[in-house]
C-alpha cells in the first residue's frame, strides 16, 4: 500500500476521518465517535493499510474537539498536519458537489494535505502554553461577565438614583462597588451619615473610604424624592455590586496562580544541573515574577499571612502535576 493521507474533519461529539491514497483515491470514510477508545481503533485500522508506509493526518481544528485526537496522535509519533476551516471552505468549492458534508470536508482536508507543500506540522502544546492558555480563557469571560454586571449596575442607578451613578467610575473603584454592597438610596445613605459610612468601608478595605464617603453622602443630598420601585431596584443593584466584586477575587487569584506557575517553571529550568550557560534571561524573568508574585494586589485586598503563600506555591504545583 503506498503513502496514505488521514483527512479528519473534527467535531464535538464524533469526526469524519477519510484516508486517500497517493492518486486521491478513497480508502477509507469513517465516522468515529470523539472516545479515546474508537480513536484508538481508528488508527489502527489506519496504519495497518498503510502497512508500515507513511501516514500524514490532517485536522481542521487545533483545540477544542480536536484536542483528545490531537494529543493521541502526538503520542502516538504520528505527522499531524493543520488545516485551518476557513481554507477547507474555499478549497471545497473546487471540488465536485454542491452539498456540504463531513465525508467531503474530510475528503477535502486530506486531499490538500497530500497536494499543498506549504502546510506546517502541529506540535504537541506545551504544558506551560496549555495552562496559560486555559488560564487567560477562563480571565477573558471573567472580566466579560464584570463588563456585563457593571453596564446593568449602572443602568439600574440611573433609573432611581443618578446622583449615585454620576459619582463613581465602577469600574475602577472597588470601594465604590462595596459601598454599594451596603448602602443603595439616598435615604440610607443620608441616615449613615459620612462619619459612620467611611468607618464601615474602612473596616471591608476600602481604599479613600473618607472621600468616597462624602462623595456618596454629597450624592445623597442632592436627591431627597424616592422613585417608584425603588426597594426593589436596590435590592438589584446590591446584588449586581456583589457579583462585580466576585470576578474581580477570581481575575486577580488567576493572575497570581498564572505567574507563581511561571516562577516555578523558571526556577527549575535555573536549577536544572543540565543547562550550560543562557541563565541571565531566566535570572531576569525569575526576578521579575517574583516581585509580581509578593506584590501582586490579591495580597492587599486581605490579611495574608505565610500561610496563604505557601498555599499558593502548592496549588501551583498541584496544577502541574494534574493532581485533582
Amino acid at each position: 500500500m503506498p503513502e496514505l493521507w488521514a483527512g479528519t474533519d473534527a467535531g464535538n461529539a464524533a469526526h469524519h476521518c477519510t484516508v486517500i491514497d497517493t492518486d486521491g483515491t478513497r480508502v477509507l470514510s469513517r465516522r468515529v465517535p470523539n472516545n479515546e477508545a474508537e480513536l484508538l481503533e481508528l488508527m489502527g485500522d489506519v496504519l495497518a493499510l498503510a502497512e508500515h508506509d507513511p501516514v500524514t493526518w490532517a485536522v481542521d481544528l487545533n483545540a477544542g474537539g480536536a484536542a483528545l485526537l490531537i494529543a493521541l496522535l502526538a503520542s502516538h509519533g504520528q505527522r499531524l498536519l493543520y488545516i485551518p476551516g476557513r481554507t477547507v471552505h474555499h478549497a471545497s468549492h473546487s471540488y465536485r458537489g454542491d452539498g456540504k458534508t463531513d465525508a467531503k470536508d474530510a475528503y477535502v482536508i486530506a486531499d490538500q494535505a497530500r497536494m499543498r507543500r506549504d502546510l506546517q506540522p502541529l506540535q504537541d502544546w506545551d504544558e506551560i502554553a496549555v495552562d496559560l492558555k486555559i488560564l487567560t480563557a477562563r480571565r477573558y469571560d471573567l472580566a466579560a461577565d464584570r463588563t456585563r454586571a457593571i453596564n446593568r449596575l449602572r443602568a439600574q442607578l440611573l433609573e432611581y438614583f443618578p446622583a449615585l451613578e454620576r459619582a463613581f467610575d465602577y469600574a475602577a473603584s472597588k470601594g465604590a462597588l462595596i459601598l454599594l454592597t451596603g448602602c443603595q438610596t439616598p435615604a440610607a445613605l443620608r441616615r449613615i451619615g459620612t462619619n459612620r459610612l467611611s468607618s464601615w468601608l474602612k473596616n471591608r478595605k476600602g481604599r479613600g473610604t473618607q472621600a468616597l464617603a462624602d462623595a456618596a453622602v454629597a450624592a445623597a443630598q442632592a436627591q431627597h424624592t424616592a422613585v417608584a420601585g425603588e426597594t426593589t431596584a436596590a435590592a438589584v443593584v446590591r446584588t449586581l455590586a456583589k457579583a462585580v466584586l466576585a470576578p474581580d477575587e477570581e481575575i486577580t487569584g488567576k493572575d497570581l496562580l498564572a505567574a507563581q506557575c511561571a516562577w516555578d517553571r523558571t526556577y527549575r529550568a535555573l536549577a536544572d544541573p543540565a543547562r550550560r550557560g543562557g541563565t541571565t534571561v531566566l535570572r531576569r524573568r525569575l526576578l521579575k515574577l517574583s516581585v509580581q508574585v509578593w506584590w501582586h494586589p490579591h495580597w492587599s485586598s486581605r490579611d495574608a499571612g505565610c500561610g496563604e503563600r505557601v498555599a499558593l506555591r502548592g496549588w501551583a504545583r498541584q496544577l502541574e502535576s494534574g493532581a485533582p
